[in-house]
C-alpha cells in the first residue's frame, strides 16, 4: 500500500534550526545544541493540552498552569477542583482528571522524575502512545516516531496516500520511524512545525518545504487533495433540558457532574437526561419557570440540543449542590456547554 520514501532528515533539521517556532514550552534548537534540556513536566503539560486543541488556544492556559503550578510536585498537590477550574474552556475534560492523576503518580511512584522512555511513560495515567513518544523524543532524544495530526497530513501528502489516514496509521508510523535521526526531539518538533506552518490544511507552501523534492503529492500537482477524507458519518442528535435556578439574592444554583463519564467532575446546572427524543420538562423545584431558548453544542460523537429554562426558587429546597454569586461564575469549573446555558438564561459570566 505504501512505498517507503525516506524523509531527508538533515534538510528538515537545517530548516528547523532557522525557522523553529518560539513556544513557551520549547527549548530552541540553538539552546538545545548548547546542552539545555527540555523540562519533561512542561513538555508533558503542553502535549496534553494540545490534544484536540490549537497552539493559539493553549498558550495562555499553559502560562497560567505553570504560573500556578511550576513543577509536577505543585500540580500533584493541587486540589482536583482547582485544576478543573483552570482547565475549563479547553474541553475534553478527562484530560484534566488524567493530568492530575498523572502528576500524582509521577510524584508518588517516581519521586517526581518522569520516566525517560516511551514504554516507561505509558505506565502513567492518561499517557498514551503519542504523548509518550513525544515526551521521550523531545526530552530524551529517544529515536521514536512521533505522529500527530499535523504529521498525518504531511506524510499523507509526502507518500500520496491512497486511503484515509486512519486506515494506514501503522504504515505511516513505520515510514516515519525509518527517518528518525539522532536529534530525535528536534526532528519531531521540526515535522510538527512543517505541518503547522508550511504543509497546512488548506495550503501547501511547497517552495518553502525542505522535503518537497521527495513529496509525491507535489509531483502529482495538487498536495491539498491529500489526505483523503474518510466517509462522513452523520452525528446523532440528543436532546434534553437545562434548569437555571436563582435564589432571592440572584445567586445561581450549581452542582458537580459525576466523576466518571462525559464532562466528569465539572460544574453544571441541573438538567434532564440526554436522549434521542425530547421528554417533557420536569422542573427540579417550584418556581415561575420561563423558557429561555435552545443551546446547541457539538461533541465529538453527537450533537446536543438543550432547552434552557430559568426560575427564582426557594433556596432551602435544594441541598445537593451550592449557590454561586453571579460575580463568581467566571471562576467556576463550568465547561463551555454550561456557560452557553447560563448565557442563554441572561447571566453575564465576565466576572
Amino acid at each position: 500500500m505504501l512505498v517507503p520514501a525516506p524523509i531527508d532528515a538533515p534538510a528538515v533539521l537545517a530548516w528547523y534550526d532557522r525557522h523553529a517556532r518560539d513556544l513557551p514550552w520549547r527549548v530552541s534548537p540553538a539552546n538545545r545544541a548548547r546542552g539545555i534540556r527540555p523540562d519533561p513536566y512542561r513538555v508533558w503539560l503542553s502535549e496534553v493540552m494540545l490534544q484536540q486543541t490549537t497552539v493559539a488556544a493553549v498558550k495562555n492556559y499553559f502560562l497560567r498552569f505553570t504560573s500556578l503550578w511550576p513543577t509536577v510536585h505543585d500540580l500533584a498537590a493541587a486540589p482536583l477542583d482547582s485544576v478543573l477550574k483552570e482547565w475549563a474552556g479547553l474541553g475534553y475534560y478527562a484530560r484534566a482528571r488524567n493530568l492530575h492523576a498523572c502528576a500524582q503518580a509521577v510524584v508518588e511512584q517516581h519521586g517526581g522524575v518522569f520516566p525517560q522512555t516511551s514504554s516507561g511513560l505509558q505506565t502513567l495515567p492518561g499517557v498514551g502512545a503519542y504523548t509518550s513518544a513525544a515526551i521521550a523524543a523531545i526530552c530524551f532524544d529517544e529515536p521514536v516516531a512521533v505522529l500527530d495530526g499535523n504529521l498525518d497530513r504531511v506524510l499523507a501528502r509526502y507518500h500520496a496516500l491512497a486511503v484515509p489516514v486512519r486506515e494506514a496509521k501503522d504504515e505511516l508510523r513505520a515510514a516515519l520511524q525509518a527517518s528518525v535521526p539522532s536529534r530525535a526531539g528536534d526532528f519531531a518538533q521540526a515535522m510538527m512545525d512543517l505541518g503547522a506552518t508550511i504543509c497546512a490544511p488548506r495550503a501547501a507552501l511547497c517552495m518553502l518545504c525542505p522535503i518537497q523534492p521527495g513529496c509525491l503529492a507535489t509531483k502529482a500537482g495538487d498536495p491539498t487533495t491529500y489526505p483523503l477524507k474518510p466517509t462522513k458519518v452523520e452525528r446523532p442528535v440528543r436532546k434534553g433540558h437545562a434548569y437555571v435556578m436563582l435564589d432571592a439574592d440572584g445567586d445561581v444554583y450549581l452542582q458537580s457532574r459525576p466523576a466518571k463519564g462525559l464532562l466528569g467532575g465539572m460544574t453544571e446546572v441541573p438538567g434532564s437526561a440526554w436522549s434521542a427524543e425530547l421528554a417533557n420538562a420536569n422542573y427540579p423545584a417550584t418556581g415561575d419557570w420561563r423558557h429561555r431558548g435552545q443551546v446547541v453544542h457539538v461533541f465529538t460523537h453527537f450533537r446536543l440540543e438543550l432547552e434552557v429554562w430559568s426560575a427564582v426558587v426557594d433556596a432551602a429546597s435544594l441541598d445537593a449542590g451550592w449557590w454561586a454569586a453571579k460575580t463568581s461564575l467566571a471562576g467556576e469549573a463550568l465547561p463551555t456547554l454550561f456557560r452557553k446555558v447560563l448565557a442563554a438564561a441572561g447571566l453575564d459570566q465576565a466576572g
